[in-house]
């Protein structure tokens, strides 16, 4: 029944309105309902090569949360748990975070405590909650401003939602300049540049009423895609794996929030999906975590933070040539592929496999078969959702932006494997001559892969198949084709880390110095008491 189905759409993709068949050398690089072809058929060979095992498989249980149980869960990834649990971390470490927030990321963060304490109160009425308005007027210094320079904020009111927008307010946050300008007057960035020095989420309110938020506009049906590029940076960029491993906690504390604000500005629900966890393989190679596979992979060879058998997938696709047409595309035979996985299982770690029996397009089956079988998805079941949703916002600058933020959400395997992924698929598509896989071509066959999880039961994705399939694939265009402007740490975010560090060690000083104050006091205490003994003695 569910081959029909896809055959059914597959059909329908195909035909124009006038009855001529779809010429795939089309040269508009669109995404309208006719280049869905090879969409459609890629889903058709997954199903084929699924065989009647999927049907054994354990659906991953994405579970619906309770009231206040998602905002709950946030702060918690976003390192602000004390927020409302007195028991967890350093309260004046999450001070010193908040005061590096900018003014809609302490927006989104008040929002999350709001609903969170509301939620406690119906539960608990005895329990003292520290109102939203105290988390924030905590930070005031002497003269009632918030200690990145702006004013406090409180975003509850419409009268102060429009001042978030107006851009004038406030916009000195943790940037290092002293006379940062407003977006508007800014703009000889053009509309390919993509700023990273003002946080997306501002950047956001400030084109909101403007005229400018009307420029470049995104959606599926649009022709090329835009030249987005960075600006030149006297102090240069920062890129993943710049920084140190506590850096990056930070960095992943501050782009949940900031894609949160961000989403919030644009009036678009972000919500992370939670998985039950289910009973997965600890040893193997198709259908094993990425964290296992890597752990094994180390024993063999330390310090590998791709899988091994990813690695030779792509170097056995690679070895053959990159120019034969329809690579990707034309799918390998389904019974071949799947004995040369069990045989992989069985072999690989060996090294009694024979890769010359492998034909190259097996081995690109293999490899998107890989990607599909993983117990969790590439992009993570928290974010698979979010990934998706990119279509959504208003335009395609938003649209990069919020990848960029969600790439840093990922973990260091997932983010790892992606990368050579989408390095391998852009080597694809520099061929496209030859091969005839166009960017278009490849991010339809690709899409299927990386987005219509096994693990969600089937149902739901099926249904809302069609609907999703051109905007999963817009998303893997963007992915590919941006992947070098995606690696890049904001420098606002960047800024906004430095920051963190100078008032932490500030603090750390103050809490030394407090600590040897203390222990003189106490030793000078010991010591009068002392001498005021001996004489009664």
């Amino acid at each position: 029944r569910r081959s029909g189905q896809y055959t059914m759409n597959h059909d329908h993709s195909k035909k124009t309105p006038d009855g001529a068949s779809f010429d795939r050398s089309g040269s508009q690089d669109s995404l309208d309902e006719l280049s869905m072809d090879d969409y459609w058929k890629e889903l058709e060979n997954i199903h084929e090569t699924r065989g009647d095992n999927h049907e054994e498989r354990v659906a991953l249980v994405v579970k619906e949360p309770d009231e206040g149980e998602l905002e709950e869960e946030w702060l918690k990834e976003a390192g602000l748990s004390n927020l409302f649990d007195e028991g967890s971390g350093d309260s004046l470490e999450s001070m010193v975070f908040l005061s590096t927030l900018t003014r809609t990321q302490k927006a989104a963060v008040e929002k999350r405590v709001e609903t969170v304490t509301q939620t406690m109160r119906k539960k608990t009425k005895q329990h003292q909650i520290p109102d939203v308005r105290d988390i924030f007027s905590l930070q005031k210094d002497s003269k009632g401003k918030v200690c990145d320079g702006s004013e406090p904020s409180t975003v509850r009111t419409s009268e102060n939602k429009n001042e978030t927008q107006d851009g004038t307010k406030g916009l000195k946050f943790s940037l290092g300049t002293d006379e940062q300008k407003t977006l508007l007057e800014d703009l000889p960035f053009s509309d390919t540049d993509i700023n990273l020095e003002i946080p997306f989420a501002e950047q956001a309110a400030n084109l909101k009423d403007s005229s400018v938020g009307k420029m470049c506009k995104g959606g599926g049906g649009d022709t090329l895609l835009p030249n987005f590029r960075l600006p030149k940076d006297k102090t240069g960029t920062t890129k993943i794996g710049d920084l140190a491993p506590q850096d990056m906690k930070k960095v992943y504390s501050l782009a949940l929030i900031e894609l949160t604000a961000l989403y919030d500005i644009l009036g678009i629900e972000f919500k992370q999906q939670k998985a039950v966890k289910i009973k997965t393989k600890d040893s193997g190679l198709f259908g094993v975590p990425l964290s296992v596979l890597l752990e094994q992979d180390q024993k063999k060879v330390p310090g590998t933070k791709i899988p091994l058998i990813f690695q030779k997938l792509i170097a056995q696709i690679e070895e053959a040539t990159l120019e034969t047409e329809g690579l990707l595309r034309i799918p390998g035979v389904a019974t071949r592929v799947k004995s040369l996985c069990q045989e992989l299982e069985a072999k690989f770690y060996e090294g009694t496999f024979n890769w010359e029996n492998v034909k190259q397009h097996d081995a690109a089956s293999l490899l998107k078969l890989f990607i599909r079988e993983l117990p969790q998805p590439l992009l993570t079941v928290e974010y698979l959702k979010a990934f998706q949703d990119v279509q959504n916002l208003p335009t395609k600058k938003q649209q990069l932006q919020a990848l960029n933020l969600l790439i840093l959400l990922l973990p260091e395997a997932n983010r790892d494997t992606l990368k050579v992924l989408l390095e391998f698929l852009q080597r694809v598509i520099d061929h496209r001559d030859k091969n005839k896989m166009t960017l278009k071509n490849v991010a339809m066959v690709m899409a299927p892969n990386l987005f219509t999880f096994h693990g969600f039961g089937s149902k739901t994705i099926e249904q809302s198949e069609f609907v999703m399939a051109a905007g999963t694939a817009n998303v893997m265009r963007f992915m590919i084709q941006y992947q070098k402007l995606l690696w890049t740490i904001p420098k606002f975010i960047v800024n906004q880390v430095r920051k963190q560090n100078t008032e932490s060690q500030k603090k750390e000083k103050k809490d030394k110095a407090m600590k040897k104050l203390l222990k003189k006091m106490a030793y000078d205490r010991e010591k009068h008491e002392k001498q005021e003994k001996t004489p009664n003695d």
